[in-house]
């Protein structure tokens, strides 16, 4: 079985980058299961629309997770409660629309669980993730509860994706971290078979400040003050995230950053076909 998981889609440029990529991805590398944070995919840069998430099932994507974006396009707090596709930050203060976790059925009738959570530092106010977690880990079980199961972190900082990867080692196949939308160089094994990523990185232009046009941002951290909104790069866009294989155990057998196209695929020292 093999994964691939892509880290935040950003505005116009990451989603023509997926829309125009995915399927000649799944072929070469014989993906089976694809996962894409989808929260910052709507063209003004922040949360999804109906009609992207649509354009991201047809070209080859299994599940969209999200983050602290997921109600910025008010659209989708309907159609998350029909999508099961579509998951929220399990996390999120309830009662919310949409779900946080779903067992999905993949090729081979492999069943395949994919957990969505939020962290607690420097983001919108959710539930303690770790409680969450660990109530979750008390309820649900790798090779009983599903044969598979895929955590997206997205946080702010390190330390908190890194212990919330220590608390699913062994219990889960893949865990990586969303939202900062750089992505780290610690893609691996953890000493308990599961692979590991602090964070993705993004499908967006890494000439801008990340994903977003670089002048309003500058003009803010160098004078303190909003003159507009942000708008998303037009660039070429870099695909970002980490590919896994896995192993009949449930547990990852390898995993490798992918970075394709755009301003990032130059510095990759390895991306494997296979």
């Amino acid at each position: 079985m093999r994964i691939l998981f892509l880290g935040d889609v950003v505005g116009i440029s990451g989603c023509s980058k997926v829309t125009r990529n995915l399927l000649n991805e799944i072929d070469r590398k014989k993906i089976d299961f694809v996962i894409v944070n989808g929260e910052n995919a709507a063209a003004q840069g922040v949360g999804l629309t109906k009609e992207i998430c649509k354009d991201f099932f047809n070209c080859g994507v299994d599940v969209i997770t999200t983050g602290n974006h997921v109600w910025d396009q008010k659209e989708i707090m309907e159609f998350i409660d029909k999508e099961e596709r579509l998951l929220r930050p399990k996390n999120l203060f309830e009662p919310a629309p949409g779900k946080g976790f779903e067992v999905y059925t993949a090729k081979n009738d492999i069943k395949i669980g994919v957990l969505n959570l939020m962290g607690n530092v420097f983001m919108k106010k959710c539930e303690d993730v770790f409680e969450v977690s660990k109530k979750f880990l008390n309820n649900n079980e790798l090779k009983k509860d599903f044969d598979l199961l895929v955590v997206d972190f997205h946080g702010e900082i390190t330390s908190e994706k890194n212990a919330i990867g220590h608390l699913f080692d062994g219990k889960a196949t893949l865990v990586v971290g969303t939202h900062t939308h750089i992505p780290t160089n610690d893609a691996r094994i953890l000493s308990n078979g599961t692979g590991y990523q602090t964070d993705a990185g993004m499908c967006g232009d890494y000439n801008g400040i990340i994903g977003m046009d670089s002048h309003e941002p500058m003009q803010r951290f160098i004078t303190g003050m909003s003159r507009g909104r942000f708008i998303p790069a037009n660039g070429e866009a870099t695909l970002c995230g980490v590919f896994v294989r896995v192993g009949s155990f449930g547990f990852a057998e390898s995993a490798y950053p992918v970075r394709m196209g755009g301003a990032l695929e130059q510095i990759i020292p390895r991306q494997p076909d296979t």
